[in-house]
């Protein structure tokens, strides 16, 4: 009996197989009689076979994880992986052919002479051709330019935020926040020390960091601690835990080996200059007037831990009148955050990285993260309360980012 889980890449496998018989059946038709098949055919069976070593390639990385990948290995995997996502686009393209198609093949069959019959055969093969190129084509040339330019384009937005009963001490206080590093993913320390000059040079009065900093183990922030602990802000950084920063997505030898990576990642963020926040809280103090900064660990839906306890966070934080919680997961902002007994003027989260693809543009924004996260970019309101979702400093899996670009977010506090 096949397990639950494996259950889902076998059907994909089978879909992906699919779609390329009728791709190759459908090559075959248009250019078998042509001087270019015996091309067309060498690149088609190239390209699964470039697929099929990225895959491989791309899961031997998930069990044992590197800590710093070559810029080659991380390409070779993007590139494999733009070609499979052009080959399933293409072949979908020819299934909605094939499925609509049929009725109007059967009534040319019917009603028209030879003669009209190839024009028209002639006429929906090119339009055929030219739409599945199109469909297919354009979005894997963004992906190639997403893994080779995309990945260290790192945004700065700017976002002010006016709330009535801000101390007036902290009217126009600046935050900084970046969200999942994943440093096990990084190919480029010079690209990575880039966007970390580009955080320094917003002059934030405190600097946070919402979880994620690696992807499997610890050590795979060893190779960047002399990066990150350029961080600097006149309150210091403060951070919090992500799903990734647990040890579950490793095979560890043991129990115990996974509880001495959390203590080794305590020490990492200490390390870096990070003030890590396990259910924690830190007051800052301007002019005799107070604000809570809260840090939960990590509260996802099943199957991400949930290990944040809001009302641990929150003990002592009674005579501050404003609070901003760091939470890495924006799903805790809906089920907890929102209902609590405390008002939480301000929550700062990351995690859903975007998808790392989609179209972020003034008045279009749009990402399949968003069927899964309804709240899985930028600023969200009610009940009074905020919430901002940072689209990741990062990448994970795919190598690189397609119109959801990288971010450092830097939010203005004002008072009104």
């Amino acid at each position: 009996m096949i397990h639950g889980r494996a259950l889902i890449p076998l059907v994909f496998a089978l879909l992906y197989l699919g779609l390329n018989v009728l791709i190759y059946s459908a090559l075959k038709k248009w250019f078998g009689q042509g001087r270019y098949w015996k091309f067309t055919k060498t690149l088609f069976w190239l390209s699964l076979v470039f697929v099929f070593f990225g895959i491989v390639q791309l899961m031997l990385r998930f069990q044992s994880p590197t800590i710093f990948p070559s810029p080659l290995s991380n390409w070779f995997i993007g590139f494999t992986f733009s070609l499979m996502i052009g080959e399933i686009l293409f072949g979908i393209v020819l299934l909605f052919d094939r499925l609509i198609g049929l009725p109007f093949q059967i009534f040319n069959f019917i009603n028209k002479s030879p003669t009209e019959k190839r024009e028209t055969n002639n006429g929906r093969r090119k339009f055929v051709q030219t739409t599945s190129t199109i469909v297919a084509g354009l979005p894997f040339l963004s992906m190639i330019y997403g893994i080779t330019f995309g990945k260290y384009n790192y945004q700065v937005r700017k976002i002010v935020l006016k709330f009535p009963d801000l101390p007036e001490a902290f009217n126009g206080f600046k935050i900084a926040q970046i969200s999942d590093i994943h440093s096990g993913s990084f190919d480029d320390k010079e690209a990575v020390l880039k966007g970390v000059k580009m955080v320094n040079d917003q002059l934030a009065d405190l600097i946070v960091f919402t979880g994620d900093l690696v992807n499997s183990r610890s050590k795979e922030i060893v190779p960047f601690l002399d990066v990150f602990s350029q961080l600097k802000a006149k309150h210091g950084v403060m951070s919090t835990k992500g799903n990734h920063d647990y040890g579950v997505y490793y095979d560890w030898p043991n129990r115990q080996a996974q509880i001495d990576d959390q203590v080794e990642m305590q020490n990492r963020h200490s390390e870096l200059g990070f003030d890590l926040l396990n259910n924690e809280n830190r007051t800052i103090e301007k002019n005799g007037e107070k604000i809570n900064i809260v840090g939960v660990e990590n509260w996802g839906l099943t199957p991400f831990p949930q290990v944040g306890d809001l009302d641990k966070a929150l003990e002592g934080t009674e005579n501050a009148p404003f609070t901003i919680l760091l939470s890495h997961d924006p799903s805790h902002w809906d089920e907890v955050v929102l209902n609590h007994k405390r008002h939480i003027h301000l929550t700062l989260s990351g995690h859903t990285h975007g998808m790392q693809f989609g179209v972020d543009i003034p008045g279009l924004k749009w990402s399949p993260v968003q069927y899964k996260y309804p709240r899985w970019a930028g600023l969200y309101k009610e009940k009074n309360q905020c919430l901002y979702v940072n689209r990741g400093f990062g990448f994970i899996g795919f190598p690189g980012r397609v119109g959801i670009m990288p971010e450092i977010s830097v939010f203005e506090l004002q008072r009104g």
